[in-house]
């Protein structure tokens, strides 16, 4: 197995961890496979680096078992990659680490649940518009793995948000953490104007990082029409670059509402959400 002149110590898994993968391009390159970047010249272009590097740096990864490949152009012979098992387990591990980032050197330290519009995460979010949202099949309150974009209806807005309370009681100093509350009231104004989406073909989906059983759990008890959506194992955190917070000893995602058409692109966003009822209002008429 290729590696640097990095020695990990045996019997600790942080050293053989990093072994494996403690280089920066290394770990950027899986940020752009988990965005669905997967041919040469896409993470050329997105990460800015030498055709000699980034061959390496995929080499390297082949070789660890985190990155495959399928050759989609013959004479020449061109590959697309894409994350293995052992590569997406590492996208709890990247959203952390962005989390980390977003928090401790890009902002002051303090634990919010939301950012200003100036902030660099709002800024990340914004970008997205244009942009098309790769497949990402999640487990929902049907009881089946669903594409966060409905391609059969003429929209889709999919909001995140941190968590519900119930079943599972919030995290001690919930209400404390700015942008955290009004997950219930959220859902239900969504689910109040239910139709008024269903008549403009616009699909409502819900999506936070909160087990699928929790999720029913709340859905059943408010009498939630929409889909609710588990990004449990981060996928789509990693895929958009939605920011998070750390709260009860998981990641959530912070509030944030994306207005997406029938062709995957990412028409708006609306973030931060600081409004909740003008956001459902603008998602209705977006």
């Amino acid at each position: 197995m290729r590696r640097s002149s990095f020695s990990p110590e045996p019997d600790c898994a942080i050293a053989q961890s990093l072994g494996v993968i403690g280089d920066g391009w290394e770990l950027l390159i899986v940020r752009d496979l988990a965005r669905s970047l997967s041919r040469f010249d896409e993470l050329a272009g997105s990460l800015h680096i030498s055709r000699k590097v980034l061959t390496e740096r995929l080499n390297g990864l082949l070789e660890s078992g985190i990155v495959e490949r399928s050759a989609y152009q013959d004479r020449p012979t061109r590959y697309a990659y894409q994350l293995t098992p052992r590569g997406r387990a590492l996208l709890p591990v990247l959203v952390a680490l962005q989390d980390w980032g977003d928090r401790w050197l890009l902002g002051d330290g303090t634990l919010t649940g939301t950012n200003k519009p100036d902030e660099p995460p709002a800024q990340r979010l914004q970008e997205l518009v244009g942009r098309r949202v790769p497949y990402v099949g999640l487990p929902s309150t049907a009881g089946t793995t669903v594409d966060v974009v409905d391609e059969d209806a003429a929209a889709t807005v999919l909001f995140g948000y941190p968590a519900t309370g119930r079943p599972t009681p919030l995290p001690d100093g919930w209400d404390e953490i700015a942008g955290a509350t009004g997950c219930t009231l959220e859902n239900r104004l969504f689910a109040g104007r239910y139709d008024e989406f269903a008549a403009k073909r616009i699909a409502v989906r819900g999506v936070s990082t909160q087990r699928t059983d929790e999720q029913q759990a709340f859905a059943r008890a408010e009498d939630i029409p929409h889909l609710l959506l588990s990004d449990l194992d981060l996928e789509l955190a990693a895929a958009l670059r939605l920011p998070t917070f750390r709260a009860g000893g998981y990641e959530r995602l912070k509030r944030v509402v994306l207005l997406i058409d029938a062709d995957r692109t990412v028409k708006a966003v609306r973030y931060p959400v600081t409004d909740i009822a003008d956001a459902v209002d603008w998602a209705l008429d977006g």
